[in-house]
């Protein structure tokens, strides 16, 4: 036997054109399911419970301005599929209940008083 035959003997030639080579297609049989999640009903519309604002389910009581405020925020991210609005749509929802700057900035909740003003004065 030549060096050339020996080299041909040892070639493993696999053809994995037919068929699957794990066997028997699964996905052809019908084997019934405990949940059928291929139906096309999309699972978010679902979950609509956990998106509603619920104050009752807070350690706090809210007022009834942050429940109006929360509502809104929650209705606008339902509305436009944004469920991390920027700064400027939290902005925009604020002008849309009606609130509007009248009085000059105060210290930022939670900052000690020696911490100063939370905006700087104007001029």
């Amino acid at each position: 036997m030549s060096a050339d035959e020996n080299v041909e003997s040892e070639l493993v030639v696999t053809d994995r054109r037919e068929g699957d080579r794990r066997g028997n297609e699964r996905r052809q049989k019908a084997i019934p399911v405990a949940v059928e999640r291929r139906s096309g009903q999309d699972r978010r519309n679902l979950g609509e419970r956990r998106r509603q604002v619920d104050p009752t389910t807070c350690e706090r009581d809210y007022s009834d301005e942050e429940i109006v405020f929360m509502k809104a925020m929650d209705q606008y991210k339902r509305d436009n599929r944004r469920p991390f609005p920027t700064w400027s749509e939290v902005l925009e929802v604020l002008y849309a209940l009606g609130y509007r700057k009248v009085a000059e900035s105060t210290t930022l909740p939670g900052l000690p008083p020696a911490a100063g003003r939370s905006v700087p004065p104007k001029g």
